[in-house]
């Protein structure tokens, strides 16, 4: 592989066009009159600026390599088999990450999970989705926030929302929209029977900057209560943790992570207008597969992925077929493979 194959994944001169407009826009004299728009241009140019870098400095490493071969010297044959073994691999996933061109993909994410029917065994798998969650997200450097969670009432949670902040957190996580199914011996059960659990997760891109949705007060039903759980621990005497209910879609947004009622509720305001940007993207995409003839599933419906525990042990992702007998590892949080099959067949699509 040449790095002339390179610039057919990755478009330099496009990126570097987009480099050079945020740093104009950057110079403006009232670049920082709004800060929020301001860090998010400037954290765009980084991420920009770094894959420039990386796209350029493994292209160049390829060419050493090549040139090395060229000399013809079967000593080094071994040593150059396992540098193309290497290169191979990191080209593979810069080339899936290239992929990532959704216009939110590179935005951070907030992520949501709601136990289903199952009573506390559901509970409690949808708090080890949530901790299966927070340990793919540390394994990858991200930096969570747990906004929002509602406890179970005999063990695990009904309800999370996380904040999950890194470089493409919505572009890998968008893969993990739907129902989740868990079967296994329940912990919960005297008589040690086999339960089958369900949890939904929701997923939409984290847009720091300003979002053009207009919402009408008169539309909201705004309820503060006393924070409860993870993070609300120096709030506990007032009632500084805030839900908004967006009454013509029915989206319920909490937070209760800041120390004040007025922060709790511009982040919930925040991650309401998100969201409802979101769920116009998702109407969109439904009338387009409408047009084009396509079966569009209900989101709650749309059961993506089982985890069996008994009596095998098996995570299979109903969408793409993939399957792994390594239940504790996915667990852990090792789901890129499961990440990439899907958004891989999703190229084109």
């Amino acid at each position: 592989m040449s790095s002339a194959v390179l610039w057919s994944v990755f478009d330099v001169p496009k990126t570097a066009q987009q480099i050079e407009a945020l740093e104009q826009e950057s110079t403006a004299p009232d670049f920082w009159a709004e800060p929020e728009r301001a860090q998010q241009v400037m954290r765009q140019l980084a991420r920009l600026r770094e894959e420039v870098q990386r796209w350029t400095g493994i292209a160049q490493q390829i060419d050493d390599a090549l040139e090395l071969a060229s000399l013809g010297d079967e000593e080094m044959y071994a040593e150059l088999a396992a540098e193309a073994d290497r290169l191979a691999g990191i080209v593979a996933q810069m080339e899936f990450q290239a992929l990532l061109s959704g216009p939110y993909d590179a935005e951070d994410a907030v992520l949501a999970i709601h136990a289903g029917a199952g009573g506390t065994d559901s509970q409690d798998w949808a708090q080890m989705l949530q901790r299966m969650y927070l340990r793919w997200a540390e394994q990858h450097g991200y930096r969570t926030e747990i906004l929002s969670e509602t406890e179970g009432d005999e063990a695990g949670i009904k309800s999370t929302t996380i904040s999950v902040v890194g470089d493409y957190a919505y572009g890998y996580l968008k893969a993990e929209r739907g129902v989740h199914r868990l079967v296994r011996l329940s912990p919960f059960d005297a008589a040690n029977r086999r339960h089958t659990s369900f949890a939904l997760v929701e997923v939409w891109p984290d847009i720091r900057g300003e979002i053009d949705i207009q919402i009408d007060e008169k539309d909201l039903q705004i309820d503060t209560f006393r924070a409860s759980s993870a993070g609300g621990q120096h709030v506990q005497k007032n009632e500084t943790a805030v839900r908004i209910t967006h009454l013509p879609t029915g989206i319920v947004v909490s937070c209760q992570n800041e120390r004040s009622q007025t922060q709790n509720r511009e982040r919930a305001m925040q991650v309401l207008k998100a969201r409802l940007l979101d769920l116009e993207r998702q109407k969109q995409e439904a009338q387009l597969a409408a047009l084009k003839g396509e079966h569009v599933e209900a989101e709650w419906g749309n059961q993506i992925r089982s985890y069996v525990l008994h009596p095998y042990q098996m995570v299979k992702d109903h969408r793409t077929d993939y399957e792994t007998g390594n239940t504790t590892a996915v667990l852990d949080g090792r789901l890129d493979e499961f990440m990439e099959a899907y958004l891989r067949s999703r190229v084109g699509a």
